[in-house]
């Protein structure tokens, strides 16, 4: 958690962008990442110098070079550590005609990763020197040398995005992401996917849920390079989220994450299948669509232009035999009447293993969308292995399901673990802590639930006879509330003498008026 005086710190960076003239929140965040970039590549080349001074050899795979550049400057004044004491004049010269080339050019590429990649279209947008200055000073304040406050601070940065409006839709709220990380338990030799990554919130929880769980990973050499190398894979065909996205990983402490410019759906990436054994993702819903070059696999799959099926079958074709899935799907998908809905559900439940439906709260992606949402999660297996589909219908989340989203709850009582053990009261307001309860106890009490109470179980021959709908009201029992009536003849006989005392009123009302 960043503590208040962090959180003013960060406050006072945005306004200070929204003061000096760069009101659009996305160009915000995308020059805050360059400058953390910047700053992080000084701290790169520092720890590569106190490395050489301790060994006295020279500096391994030094990030800025000796010399001048092609304009006269010292390399040297590209770092970080140089130019925020420049005056604001210098600084903006600096950093507009010396920095930024820099980065583009592909010099301060020497860690390897995917973030400098991601770099190669940076644009200075910063309109004054007063600007720069103020954001530079501000920003060097900021302590950033742990991992969980580096984390934290810019999850705080991208929480801004989705409140200052239209882009918003890049962020899947950060406890539904957290919930779906709890439903799948990531483990230290999954492979995991986000074909549509955006911010890379997936990729990040999944990372912070094996630090806490499977914190031994990070002391064996080999899981250790997994996790940093092997683990993480994300695809996004928006530059701008794939650089954010790369940043938020770095300062959750990922060193080299496959953070990757991709249409997941083109036909340009056809060939790759059976690759992961985890997908968490959050698809784009009714999204524009290249029909002709979408991929002929897919297609063959599920003929459709809908998005959502396509991805659908997208994950199931990128899955290992064995491999899991939680994803978030639009209702429409679990009840659509199309031979292409119908057909994908029946290959969820009879060819592969669907293991729970989870409905989410009709407000849950207000203000940007009022669609109502599912969560499904279920396993690979091209053989099938469905026996019952845990339901679970999800009624308060934590937030108001307005357009404001206020929270409901104390910030340590919000979200699938909270600090302490929730009231009946306080459940009615946050579901998510029983949804994980109930999860696992799926194959146990769950399964002798009646229907008419909050989760339950439904075999697969029932969801079969019901033509595979899977939308949770096809199945939930409505329990009427038994009202006992008097009988016809007492309730006319009651109804008669109200009458006459009506009637003896209103005589007894006439003789005092005449």
């Amino acid at each position: 958690m960043i503590t208040g005086t962090i959180r003013s710190q960060i406050d006072g960076i945005w306004n200070a962008f929204w003061s000096g003239g760069i009101a659009n929140p996305l160009e915000v965040i995308e020059q805050i990442t360059y400058l953390l970039f910047i700053r992080r590549l000084d701290e790169l080349h520092t720890l590569a110098e106190n490395k050489a001074r301790r060994t006295g050899k020279p500096i391994e795979q030094p990030v800025f070079p000796e010399g001048a550049d092609s304009r006269g400057r010292d390399w040297s004044d590209c770092r970080w550590s140089r130019f925020k004491n420049f005056a604001p004049a210098e600084m903006f010269e600096v950093v507009g005609e010396h920095v930024f080339p820099f980065l583009r050019s592909g010099l301060g590429r020497g860690e390897g990763s995917t973030y400098a990649q991601h770099m190669k279209d940076a644009r200075f947008t910063i309109p004054t020197p007063a600007l720069l200055a103020k954001v530079v000073d501000l920003l060097d304040a900021v302590p950033m040398q742990e991992r969980d406050t580096n984390g934290d601070i810019y999850e705080y940065m991208l929480a801004k995005i989705a409140s200052a409006g239209q882009n918003g839709q890049f962020r899947t709220p950060r406890h539904i992401i957290q919930l779906m990380v709890e439903l799948v338990q990531p483990a230290p030799g999954d492979t995991i996917c986000d074909p549509a990554c955006g911010t890379a919130g997936f990729l990040v929880a999944a990372g912070e849920y094996l630090r806490r769980e499977h914190p031994q990973l990070l002391h064996d050499p080999a899981q250790r390079a997994h996790f940093h190398r092997g683990m993480f894979h994300g695809f996004d065909f928006d530059s701008t989220m794939l650089r954010i996205g790369s940043m938020n990983m770095l300062l959750h402490g990922v060193e080299a994450p496959d953070i990757r410019y991709r249409d997941s759906l083109a036909q340009d990436h056809a060939g790759e299948e059976e690759a992961y054994t985890l997908v968490l993702a959050n698809p784009p819903f009714a999204g524009s669509l290249d029909y002709e070059n979408t991929s002929k696999d897919l297609l063959q799959v599920v003929k459709t232009k809908k998005t959502e099926l396509l991805f659908l079958a997208l994950f199931l074709r990128l899955l290992k035999p064995g491999g899991r899935a939680a994803v978030i799907v639009p209702d429409g998908v679990l009840f659509g009447s199309s031979r292409a809905h119908k057909a994908l559900r029946q290959m969820l439940v009879e060819e592969q293993k669907l293991d729970a439906v989870v409905s989410l709260p009709g407000g849950t992606f207000r203000p940007y969308a009022g669609v109502s949402t599912a969560i499904l999660v279920f396993t690979k297996t091209n053989s099938g292995g469905t026996e019952n589909v845990w339901f679970y219908d999800v009624q308060a989340d934590g937030w108001s399901l307005d357009d404001k989203r206020s929270p409901l709850l104390d910030a340590e009582k919000l979200g699938p673990l909270p600090a302490t053990a929730l009231s009946a009261e306080e459940h009615e307001k946050n579901n998510l802590p029983d949804v994980l309860a109930r999860w696992q106890q799926r194959g146990g009490s769950e399964l002798s639930r009646p229907r008419s109470v909050q989760s339950f179980c439904v075999p697969k021959a029932d969801i079969a006879a019901e033509g595979y709908d899977l939308s949770l009201n096809r199945y939930k029992q409505v329990v009427y509330e038994t009202v006992e009536h008097e009988p016809p003849k007492k309730i006319l006989a009651e109804l008669r003498a109200l009458e006459q005392e009506i009637q003896r009123g209103m005589e007894e009302l006439e003789g005092m008026l005449g």
